[in-house]
């Protein structure tokens, strides 16, 4: 039996510093079956330094297990598992440090198990490398599509333009499939002329051919070329301009902003573009409001942003929220305030789709724009995340999970995906995610870090994706039809909602009975299949979907618990201040002094219309030179 040699500084390696190792991954979760991508494999030589480790016991130097690692630092929990099994594991895990208490006690008295640093020496070994492989992005060219509704003055062509990530390699053809017909074209870009196309559209699937000797994967793109007016009438003779409306959609999709969540659901926006809460508008100023909000006002004023000293009541009517006096006295603030986030969401919606609207609406009716915490609810941020809305972004949304799991835990554990780690470390994982969109800070301006405040809402935006998917697969398994099959996009976003505010099983169970009953999915009738539990997601949609939404909101049920809310309190401005933007006001209410109707506006309250001007559009990048491909002969 070796023995080896003690050395004092050993003692600090002792197991009983690991107690944070991690545990064996769980049972891999069951999925759908989706075709093997193609792979580009490469083997290269690595050069690397080998690091011989030794789990020795304290009573007599018996070296009990011997491993190998091939990183740097100390082992991690299952590489010594893996060499060691898990008796020896477990017990140099309970090991805690060996400390002497007398100078008659020796190092031999002390139980259990230590690691200790052998020897290094130089290795090689050969691996095989995935490569990234080529891909094909979509656009249109012809045309630069106009809100609202992504409209065209002519019939443009589908773009399609190869990208091949290895030097000296290039795109040498792309083809594919139009509805069922074939086409190719030679180089690394391709135009397709498009024609209409009637409402359901029709499907493209393309691939592009690597000089390298292999193909990108096969991607899919769903495009719906709608004529608008009488310019295309058999008998002729019509004054309309010709006016398309042009959709597409696809993960591919690199022609601009895309409706959110559409290709997710293989569900086109309505015609003419969505709701008015469904969009994106052309600049960060048309998401302006200007709402008297008694939470906000509570907030700025209890941390002494507003001075209300002289309201009797000091201008709060609750620890929470602001009284009459206190609305007035913060009016000015709160509006500032409710605006200070319209640019961050606007850029957030231009990044992932997720309608800017909806964004605002969402932080509204949640937290009145307060991005702090309210302990005793453990809700956070400006659209109030907890553990289980952590759980739906995490589980939901891989590529984000993919982002944030290796800030917390070892890229090896995350490598595994949230659904296949153990539930301390998904729990790990949504304690942190919550404290991340918690922008309270007692040593920060107004008790806010502004900074964490703006970082967050590309969490919740990256959360509503999640749900997007998670309401796709609830209509897909229930169904067995794709969701845009079977629920219109509006309808869908509003059976996001429901799942965001209340959770997947009331909205499951809901269109379980709607189904039952032959009803079409529909809002009206998945609505009234909520159970009485989950019945207050129904003015939780309204609240965000309806045509005052973001012009009155109500406060989130523990504002105000086991009573109602008081309703939004309409101000009187102070004499010569006047608003930049007047909102529409509730039915009732009286208007501010100074406000000035505008003209021919569309009836969006308490948002002012869009005012495109000529050449405003989708951004479209400086694209190759195309091949042209006539599918239609």
């Amino acid at each position: 039996m070796k023995r080896l040699a003690l050395l004092g500084m050993i003692v600090l390696l002792a197991g009983g510093l690991f107690t944070a190792a991690l545990p064996a991954p769980a049972p891999v979760l069951a999925e759908e079956s989706t075709p093997e991508a193609p792979k580009r494999l490469t083997t290269l030589k690595i050069n690397f330094e080998r690091h011989e480790w030794w789990l020795v016991r304290w009573k007599d130097n018996e070296i009990t297990c011997r491993f190998l690692v091939e990183h740097e630092g100390l082992p991690i929990a299952d590489e010594i598992r893996v060499w060691c099994g898990a008796t020896l594991y477990n017990e140099w895990l309970a090991t805690k440090p060996c400390a002497l208490s007398s100078p008659e006690q020796t190092l031999q008295s002390c139980p259990g198990l230590y690691l200790y640093h052998f020897t290094s020496y130089p290795a090689s070994k050969e691996v095989k490398v995935e490569l990234p492989l080529p891909s094909v992005w979509v656009s249109v060219t012809g045309c630069t599509p106009q809100p609202p509704g992504n409209r065209c003055e002519s019939l443009p062509n589908l773009l399609l333009t190869g990208e091949e990530p290895l030097p000296n390699e290039t795109i040498i053809s792309i083809q594919g499939t139009l509805n069922g017909n074939p086409f190719i074209c030679n180089g690394d870009a391709c135009a397709i002329p498009l024609q209409p196309t009637g409402q359901g559209g029709v499907t493209v699937e393309f691939w592009a051919d690597s000089s390298f000797g292999d193909a990108s994967p096969k991607f899919s793109a769903l495009v719906r070329v709608i004529p608008q007016g009488d310019f295309m009438s058999p008998e002729g003779g019509s004054s309309d301009k010709p006016l398309y409306y042009v959709d597409v959609l696809s993960s591919q999709w690199r022609g601009g902003a895309l409706a959110s969540c559409s290709d997710i659901w293989g569900s086109f926006p309505p015609i003419g573009g969505p709701a008015p809460w469904l969009t994106t508008p052309q600049d960060p100023q048309e998401l302006y409001s200007a709402v008297s909000l008694y939470y906000l006002a509570g907030m700025l004023i209890a941390n002494g942003e507003v001075d209300a000293s002289e309201c009797r009541d000091g201008g709060l009517s609750t620890p929470l929220t602001a009284s009459e006096c206190g609305v007035r006295a913060a009016y000015e603030q709160v509006v500032a305030w409710q605006n200070r986030f319209d640019e961050e969401i606007w850029n957030v919606a231009q990044d992932t789709g997720v309608p800017a609207q909806l964004l605002k609406n969402i932080f509204s009716r949640e937290s009145q724009f307060w991005p702090g915490i309210y302990q005793n609810y453990k809700e956070a941020g400006l659209g109030q995340l907890t553990e289980k809305g952590a759980d739906t972004i995490l589980l939901w949304n891989p590529s984000f999970f993919e982002q944030f799991c290796p800030l917390v835990l070892h890229q090896s554990r995350c490598d595994l995906g949230f659904g296949n780690i153990k539930e301390e470390e998904r729990a790990l994982l949504r304690g942190a995610l919550v404290g991340k969109v918690n922008a309270a800070c007692a040593d920060c301006p107004a008790g806010i870090d502004l900074s964490q405040a703006h970082f967050s809402i590309r969490v919740f935006a990256e959360g509503m994706i999640g749900n997007c998917q998670q309401v796709g697969r609830v209509l897909n398994n229930l169904t067995g039809r794709t969701a845009g099959s079977v629920a219109s996009y509006e309808d869908l976003w509003r059976f996001t909602l429901v799942n965001y505010n209340a959770g997947p099983g009331c909205l499951a169970t809901a269109v379980r009975k709607a189904l039952s009953l032959g009803q079409p999915l529909t809002w009206q009738n998945v609505s009234a299949q909520l159970e009485p539990a989950c019945q207050s997601a129904i003015k939780y949609v309204n609240d965000i979907s309806d045509k005052l939404s973001g012009v009155q909101p109500t406060p989130t049920s523990w504002v105000y618990p086991g009573q109602p809310p008081p309703q939004a309190t309409v101000v009187t401005l102070p004499p010569g201040v006047t608003p930049g933007r007047q909102p529409t006001l509730p039915p009732g209410a009286t208007p501010l002094p100074g406000a000035t109707p505008v003209p021919g506006a569309s009836p969006q309250p308490g948002y002012p219309p869009p005012q495109p001007t000529a050449g405003d559009g989708y951004p479209y990048p400086v694209q190759p030179t195309p091949t042209f491909y006539n599918p239609y002969p």
